[in-house]
């Protein structure tokens, strides 16, 4: 495989035929593309499909620049209507299949989608907010049929397996993400299609290291950032196979996947690594396929990468990128890890660590980090203020704080603007506080991150009560059981404090480092 490192990109460029039909050009039509259950899909029958996929769209009346709402689990239909829709120009924004209704609410407004393709499993929680959005025109369905909807498998059987790529700029929008803001809105991030060679090639080929020959598996599911670059871009960048999983990711079934499926590259987060040695605990497993075991998407504590290392001989590369990036961008190597940190910044970015006063700190010192690629972001969607607030030139405030060592590793410190990360997932802590405070009991609520014995970052809330109510384990039990039903599962408390007052400041503000101490 030729190295992508240096490749010019042309004027015209599609990321879909980049990452599909060139496979087919340069003669790896036969090789598998996905394994999905007891399917191989190859990269000849993946163009295939992309292009009926690209052509059903069509004919239903998706034109270019259209967005396209994806509610689907990891499928090779995924796959299909990503990448067909960005064949034809269209816009694929894959989201959260475990969001809330009024999340989905705003997703399809707030985008604009015209069409929303969602499995089967997913309508019933979007059914009765589908007829109120103002742009959707259309709903495709992959599984079973539902009156008022189009179904996947028949508008894909009747349509042409040939398709002209649309002649994209290389400027043109190729993709956005869903990311949360400090306010818990999310924010629609903007991706070219000329960014996917600037934000993951870089680790690809110094970090990972990938060839055609590669099994990869991704515990992560594709509707986050981290997923889609390990689940769908890494492999199709470099002509290698993925394993699909469809289900959530459970301990028992992913050591089941990796045992059946024999991948090389596998790639996961430090909760889910932690789970997994806790099932090696009782049971055997065979990880000789594994050459390579990489962490992301929160910071690895040095008592798992241990572990791990004594159970299955293999370092755990560490390593750190964001939706508003695209990929990773510090990483630790192969043979040069620094167990705790996000690893060295990876060629291809710059970076500077400032200070509150935009002034760069020195080795040793906390400073937030800017980072300059050219296939960060060009910008949130319809988020003036933000875009004014984290781009200065080429540069973009990426809101995390890093020490840098002596010898250029970078050490996780948290997020400039208090926002938790969660197994793996943005979260705001306000979002969880006024869940908790529609609740009679509660007054007050602050949320923070704390850490678990294992070191691994759950949500802890603070909670000062209304008069009339006292401060008792039934009632800790019952607040938590109530954000279950309000909030996402792993935005849920671990723990409840009850206090008398939250530290604030003498304008109200709440003083949220102060609940960490």
């Amino acid at each position: 495989m030729v190295s992508l490192l240096n490749f010019s990109i042309p004027e015209i460029f599609n990321q879909a035929d980049f990452m599909v039909d060139r496979h087919i050009k340069e003669g790896r039509a036969k090789n598998t593309a996905i394994h999905y259950r007891d399917e191989k899909i190859t990269y000849e029958e993946l163009s295939r499909m992309v292009n009926k996929c690209g052509n059903a769209l069509k004919g239903l009346g998706v034109e270019i620049e259209n967005r396209v709402l994806m509610v689907l689990s990891d499928c090779p239909e995924f796959f299909y209507t990503y990448l067909g829709a960005m064949k034809i120009g269209a816009i694929p924004i894959p989201v959260n299949i475990m969001a809330q209704p009024r999340d989905y609410e705003y997703f399809l407004d707030d985008s604009r989608a015209t069409t929303l393709v969602i499995g089967d499993i997913f309508f019933k929680n979007l059914e009765h907010i589908i007829k109120d959005r103002k742009y959707l025109k259309r709903i495709i369905v992959v599984g079973d049929k539902i009156p008022g909807t189009f179904n996947f498998d028949e508008i894909i059987s009747t349509a042409s397996p040939i398709l002209k790529t649309e002649e994209t700029s290389k400027n043109d929008m190729a993709f956005w993400m869903y990311t949360s803001g400090t306010t818990g809105i999310p924010k629609g991030v903007i991706h070219l299609h000329h960014d996917l060679l600037y934000y993951m090639v870089p680790s690809c080929e110094e970090v990972f290291k990938i060839q055609e020959e590669d099994i990869i598996f991704c515990s992560s599911k594709m509707f986050f950032s981290y997923g889609r670059n390990h689940s769908l871009e890494a492999p199709l960048l470099y002509g290698a196979s993925v394993v699909l999983w469809p289900e959530w990711s459970r301990p028992a079934d992913i050591l089941n996947v990796i045992e059946r499926y024999r991948p090389t590259i596998f790639f996961s987060v430090p909760t889910f690594y932690n789970l997994l040695l806790k099932e090696c605990e009782t049971r055997s497993v065979d990880f000789s396929s594994v050459r390579l075991c990489v962490s992301a998407g929160e910071a690895l504590p040095e008592d798992i990468f241990d572990r791990w290392l004594k159970r299955f001989n293999i370092e755990i590369i560490d390593a750190i990128g964001s939706t508003d990036v695209g990929g990773l961008y510090l990483s630790n190597r192969i043979g040069n890890v620094k167990p705790g940190s996000s690893g060295k910044l990876l060629p291809g970015y710059e970076a500077e660590l400032k200070n509150e006063k935009g002034e760069k700190v020195s080795t040793g010192e906390v400073g937030t980090l800017w980072l300059k690629n050219d296939g960060i972001t060009c910008g949130y969607w319809r988020k003036h203020t933000k875009n004014k607030e984290v781009f200065w030139g080429p540069w973009f405030n990426t809101g995390d704080q890093f020490i840098m060592d002596e010898d250029g590793f970078y050490f996780y410190q948290g997020r400039a603007d208090d926002m938790l990360k969660i197994s793996g997932q943005w979260t705001s802590p306000i979002e969880i506080e006024n869940v908790i405070m529609l609740h009679p009991a509660v007054s007050e609520c602050g949320v923070v991150g704390a850490p678990t014995d294992e070191g691994l970052i759950k949500v802890k809330a603070f909670v000062v009560l209304n008069k009339g109510y006292e401060p008792t384990p039934e009632l800790e039990k019952e607040l938590i059981e109530y954000a279950k039903g309000k909030i996402a599962h792993f935005k849920v408390p671990k723990w409840i404090q009850f206090v008398n007052e939250l530290p604030r400041t003498t304008t109200g503000k709440l003083i949220r480092y102060k609940l960490r101490t």
